[in-house]
């Protein structure tokens, strides 16, 4: 039987990458399993202004791409596969069953996979998706040049969706129920700055119309229950995320919110040697910046759990 790796990273966004950088530093072990999207959430983010450190702002693909390169550069090792179950062996050994069959034991394994975008739960929503409907705006805005299209959300990332679409859609019609959106001031200022910005306060996307492709959306006013459609060719839904916790469901303990829950302001699970970090375990921030920095909190929690474990290390 092959010796168990130090530490397994499971997701490769900023978290992971933090938590790769700082482990595979102190000299551990680490192997990243890459998750079903390589690089995150954050690589489907156009500039990022709010990350310390680039007064200028940079491409979320470029900081993904930055970050991986230095934990290279300190030994991570990369998988290309994706983690699907989590077993826990005798002798506190992290039995990590990855795609394709593969099996990766661990001494001790980070989460860090995430959150996957709130759907609106409608019948047509993934009948249409990839044909109107999206999730990032990024990835799909010049498809949508010259059309009117519709944001489903009112805070920061369907704001910054809104006035991504604004640059290239005839009409933006922003859909969300609060009387005013929840986004950050500068956002709310930026999306009301655009001329082609359409609010409808207090109201909810119904239905998505069409067949093959979408055509138009049913919105429903929650004070007078009315319902009228609208013409567009696309709907950006932006209602924000899921912690992607499903690996360890039964196995650590979850938050009421449905992150893993993490134990004295550190990054330690109820499960000793799983350690997780990011917006699997972050429901409130859940920010690039507060990613990163539980990332290498949960490095650090990792190679202390395991100089405690083989105190003979000398790691």
């Amino acid at each position: 039987m092959t010796e168990p790796i130090q530490c397994a990273i499971l997701g490769s966004g900023v978290a992971g990458l933090s938590a790769a950088v700082y482990a595979a530093r102190d000299g551990l072990g680490v192997i990243i399993a890459g998750g079903p999207l390589e690089g995150g959430l954050l690589t489907r983010t156009g500039t990022v202004e709010n990350f310390p450190g680039f007064p200028e702002g940079i491409t979320g693909f470029e900081l993904i791409s930055r970050m991986r390169r230095q934990a290279e550069r300190f030994g991570a090792r990369f998988l290309h596969a994706s983690a699907e179950w989590i077993d826990r062996e005798a002798g506190g050994i992290m039995r990590v069953h990855l795609s394709g069959g593969t099996v990766l034991d661990a001494e001790t394994v980070i989460l860090a996979t995430g959150a996957a975008p709130r759907m609106l739960g409608l019948e047509a929503e993934q009948r249409l998706l990839g044909h109107g409907v999206s999730v990032c705006a990024n990835c799909d805005a010049p498809f949508f040049r010259g059309v009117p299209v519709a944001v489903a959300g009112g805070g920061d990332t369907a704001l910054e969706e809104a006035v991504m679409l604004s640059r290239f859609a005839a009409e933006v019609h922003v859909v969300h129920r609060r009387n005013r959106p929840t986004a950050s001031r500068v956002l709310i200022d930026r999306a009301e700055s655009a001329a082609n910005i359409v609010w409808h306060p207090e109201s909810e996307i119904t239905g998505l119309l069409g067949e093959d492709v979408l055509t138009g959306i049913r919105i429903r006013d929650r004070n007078t229950r009315l319902e009228r459609i609208l013409d567009c060719a696309g709907c950006f839904i932006a209602l924000g995320h899921i912690p992607e916790t499903r690996l360890v469901g039964g196995l650590a303990e979850l938050t009421e919110s449905g992150c893993v829950r993490c134990f004295g302001g550190t990054a330690r699970t109820s499960v000793p040697g799983l350690f997780a970090a990011g917006d699997c375990a972050d429901c409130r921030y859940r920010q690039a910046v507060t990613a990163a920095g539980t990332g290498a909190a949960a490095a650090l929690d990792a190679a202390e759990y395991l100089r405690r474990k083989h105190p003979e290390s000398g790691f």
